[in-house]
């Protein structure tokens, strides 16, 4: 098995997050996928099985669990597979349905890739529920910004948007991993997508991934691409829109995500990032 190294999200090799990749999977199992990604330790492998028609079908794996899909792992993958074979179009098949996913190099040399999610949809989150997942983070209602109401939303994973009213609150994560985790497999939600808005199109993000095993990941395609759904969905942002968002900042490990919101209900969201090896 090769397995690669890359970081998403950003170009330097100790920012944005890391993802494991195997560009061919075929013949591997679904143990080995799982005990290879609890190896490589990092919050989600891929594993591809090129197809005879060009295309890929690809899994996600984190140290503990699949989930059905991974926008930073899309995003290692897509620029792994153009390293190898060259930049252009390419078309994932994944468990949440299938990813398109487009290369291009920047003058620099760098690889740039942008998927596009399958369509976004969100839904309330029960009271309850967010009594418990406020609880669990240490929050309380007077922390949250009324002008972005709690919601799950999803761009291929469900993920809880939770919106800080202060970039001081973002900053200060020390949260109940056990209960949160516990919280988060009975409603099947990937990550926490804890936000901030900076200004109309610039966010900053963080976001729990304890289902996973991970405490937070510095880099989260998928909840940014729920989110650009949701901002559409509720007429939260002018459209269409390219939104900035900022994460991994307040671990070490800074990325930049770009994500484009078509006009239209139906479209997918664009999450748009670099790839580079690591090591």
């Amino acid at each position: 098995m090769d397995i690669l190294r890359y970081v998403a999200f950003s170009t330097d090799p100790h920012g944005g997050n890391p993802a494991g990749v195997v560009l061919d999977a075929a013949g591997i199992d679904e143990a080995t996928m799982a005990a290879t990604a609890a190896e490589v330790g990092y919050s989600e492998t891929a594993f591809a099985v090129p197809r005879a028609d060009g295309t890929l079908d690809i899994r996600y794996f984190s140290p503990q669990i699949e989930v059905p899909f991974c926008g930073h792992a899309t995003i290692a993958t897509a620029v792994a597979h153009a390293h190898r074979h060259g930049v252009g179009d390419l078309l994932l098949r994944t468990k949440a349905g299938p990813v398109p996913v487009t290369t291009s190099t920047l003058p620099d040399g760098t690889v740039v890739a942008t998927l596009v999610s399958v369509e976004p949809r969100d839904e309330e989150i029960a009271e309850d529920d967010l009594a418990e997942l406020l609880a669990a983070l240490g929050w309380s209602a007077d922390d949250l910004d009324p002008a972005l109401p709690p919601r799950a939303a999803y761009g291929g994973a469900w993920h809880p948007v939770i919106a800080a009213a202060t970039r001081e609150r973002l900053a200060e994560l020390d949260y109940d991993m056990a209960a949160l985790g516990e919280l988060m497999a009975r409603r099947d939600w990937a990550t926490v997508a804890l936000v901030h808005r900076e200004s109309e199109t610039v966010f900053h993000a963080r976001n729990p991934f304890p289902p996973g095993g991970v405490f937070e990941d510095p880099a989260t395609g998928a909840a940014a691409a729920a989110f650009g759904g949701y901002l559409r969905s509720h007429g939260l942002v002018d459209l269409p829109a390219t939104l900035t968002i900022h994460q991994g900042v307040d671990m070490g490990r800074p990325s930049l995500l770009t994500v484009g919101v078509p006009a239209q209900r139906s479209s997918g969201i664009q999450v748009t990032g670099t790839a580079v090896p690591i090591g």
